[in-house]
């Protein structure tokens, strides 16, 4: 199959080696993966902040550059749920008209039917459901399947595995006391389930609970799926 990947800014900019191990798993469930170098942003952060008008001008560059694309993949479920839900609104145009996007556990499980890709992964893990990827994407089972055929790996659920983790784009910096604190609870409901990482689809969460992780030194560590299933080759 032919598919386009969509790497948001923040993991082009921050967590490219979880872009780069996306590929490598799509590449070994045979995909031909084409990656269009014009792409930016799809328009969220800028929406999210209330520029409607600018957050319409970046959709509509998103789907300027994907135009007539097969398949479109992502390693954000976020990304992901704002380009299928919210920029056929802000365009002001029917979902059908508009090229979407399929998160990668979604795309993998769903559309290819695969789950076992030769990965080693020898801990004790725990998966956070983040908000846009259960509520927008409706994804719930498919990391989790990627994840039980893991070799070495111990999945473990967490107490509240569905609450947000505080991040939430600008709310973290707009309510950061109250942002802190929702984190610190997910942190420990993780760490009382006896997980040693906290695997999600969505790095903007992982990178909240990361933060809070490091500042109070604490024993867990979070993980991008996609860095999971490229482990151990």
């Amino acid at each position: 199959m032919n598919i386009d990947i969509f790497i948001p800014c923040f993991v082009d900019q921050l967590y490219p080696d979880t872009a780069f191990n996306m590929v490598k798993v799509l590449e070994k469930a045979g995909c031909k993966v084409n990656y269009r170098e014009k792409q930016t942003c799809c328009g969220q952060p800028a929406f999210n902040a209330g520029f409607v008008k600018e957050a319409a001008s970046v959709a509509q560059y998103f789907q300027t550059t994907f135009a007539n694309a097969e398949q479109i993949v992502s390693p954000s479920a976020s990304c992901t749920g704002f380009i299928n839900n919210y920029q056929p609104k802000i365009l002001k145009m029917q979902a059908d008209e508009l090229a979407t996007a399929k998160e990668f556990s979604q795309f993998l499980v769903n559309d290819l039917g695969q789950l076992r890709f030769g990965a080693e992964f020898s801990h004790k893990v725990t998966y956070h459901d983040s908000c846009s990827g259960l509520r927008e994407c409706g994804i719930k089972k498919e990391p989790r399947l990627l994840l039980q055929n893991v070799v070495g790996l111990e999945l473990v659920e967490m107490h509240d595995n569905e609450t947000c983790c505080g991040f939430g784009g600008t709310f973290a910096m707009k309510f950061a006391s109250i942002s802190v604190a929702m984190a610190e609870q997910k942190i420990q409901n993780a760490m009382d389930s006896g997980a040693e990482y906290i695997v999600s689809t969505d790095l903007s969460c992982l990178m909240q609970i990361q933060s809070v992780i490091d500042k109070q030194q604490l024993k867990m560590k979070t993980i991008h799926l996609a860095d999971v299933l490229a482990s151990g080759w």
